[in-house]
């Protein structure tokens, strides 16, 4: 009679890092197809060509204003105050928005003024609490 050896089959001790691979790669997409989605800013609701003025039956709006020199203002209903720091407004700003959360916000800002002002201010507004800001223009001369 002959005997057959079996032969022993070792276990194999290797990690199978193929579908590692496959999901690292669609990882590398997913990221690189969202990554320039994802802005960095603050979020402006922007006045489209034809922009409607706030409706007369609407809360009077919270201007805050920033001047040529860099002065912050804000004024609150028919009150104007003098000229303020940035966390004076902020604070201001975000007492009457826990006040009344559907008061519109509005920036409003010098023609010589720099962007750089500008986006500062909005900055302020959006760490004060203020879901959305507008800007505030003048209508064009015919």
């Amino acid at each position: 009679m002959i005997m057959y050896e079996r032969k022993r089959r070792r276990p194999v001790s290797e990690i199978n890092v193929v579908p590692y691979i496959d999901v690292m790669l669609v990882l590398l997409i997913i990221f690189m197809v969202t990554a320039p989605l994802v802005t960095q800013g603050v979020k402006v609701d922007l006045p489209k060509a034809e922009a409607e003025s706030l409706s007369d039956d609407s809360k009077p709006p919270i201007i805050a204003s920033v001047n040529a020199a860099g002065e912050y203002f804000i004024n609150v209903g028919d009150k104007q105050d003098d000229p303020m720091s940035a966390t004076d407004l902020a604070v201001i700003v975000a007492q009457q928005i826990q006040k009344e959360p559907a008061t519109p916000v509005v920036v409003k800002g010098d023609g010589a003024v720099p962007y750089a002002n500008v986006v500062q201010l909005m900055v302020l507004l959006q760490r004060a609490g203020v879901p959305s800001v507008g800007l505030m223009t003048e209508s064009p001369e015919e």
